[in-house]
């Protein structure tokens, strides 16, 4: 891994949560214990986006105890994009990851992302598409399908080369997270791709095939989602294609 600058907060980690009562507090007890073994400083933030349940609470108590660590709550949903830009935003660490709730990929995962930041990339995304990826547990035929469908739509209207932008574990370096995220206008399940919209230009990314188990419990609902998530393409790439005809002229 890139080695620590002594003195400073090495890895952040961002976990957007909502509704998510039931499985937070395993998910934190696995990311603590894993960051109590590494060689570096750390810290942890959970955003609570406007929840319904005791999701705070819930993160409070698994976290209670160590030295670093935030739990911001929004006082309303906004959506999974507005919880991770907060997070992102308020995080001090030399390199950001950002980790869904539920842990789908393992926080052991983490160890696969570091040799790629020490040849010089900018951000490293666990992709479920690639040879390599153990997919352990399965989504449903129609969830499935509708990520493939997301994604042919994503290559038509924005960008190629990335076959799965939507896995929610991903690694960057604190500077650049803190750039891209502070011109992020999506709120909802399309962040991803609007942030590596934004980075593909000027930062290194690289994609890993990782371990990832679905979650039978989601916040994505599959028609009103998808018909949100399809909208919100249109709406990246009339605005940041805008900006970038500002940046390289007529």
């Amino acid at each position: 891994m890139p080695r620590p600058d002594p003195g400073s907060i090495h890895l952040s980690v961002v976990i957007p949560a909502f509704n998510e009562e039931a499985r937070i507090g395993a998910s934190l007890n696995s990311i603590r214990a894993y960051l109590g073994k590494q060689p570096y400083a750390s810290e942890v933030i959970v955003v609570d986006d406007g929840s319904r349940d005791r999701t705070a609470e819930r993160a409070a108590e698994s976290l209670r105890g160590m030295e670093r660590h935030t739990i911001l709550s929004l006082p309303r949903n906004r959506g999974k994009g507005a919880a991770v830009k907060e997070g992102i935003m308020k995080a001090a660490g030399d390199f950001i990851l950002f980790s869904d709730a539920d842990l789908s990929t393992p926080i052991e995962e983490l160890e696969k992302f570091w040799p790629w930041m020490n040849q010089g990339f900018d951000v490293v995304i666990g992709s479920r598409a690639l040879v390599g990826a153990d997919i352990q547990v399965r989504q449903s035929f129609f969830r499935e399908l509708m990520g493939k469908t997301f994604n042919v739509f994503v290559r038509r209207l924005l960008m190629k080369g990335i076959p799965d932008t939507q896995c929610g574990f991903k690694l960057f370096r604190g500077d650049v997270a803190k750039k891209v995220f502070s011109r992020l206008a999506i709120d909802g399940f399309s962040f991803d791709v609007e942030a590596l919209y934004l980075c593909r230009r000027d930062h290194r990314i690289r994609q890993v095939p990782v371990i990832w188990r679905n979650s039978a419990q989601s916040n994505v609902r599959i028609v009103r989602s998808s018909l949100d998530m399809l909208l919100d393409l249109f709406k990246i790439r009339r605005l940041h294609r805008k900006d970038e005809k500002k940046r390289t002229g007529p």
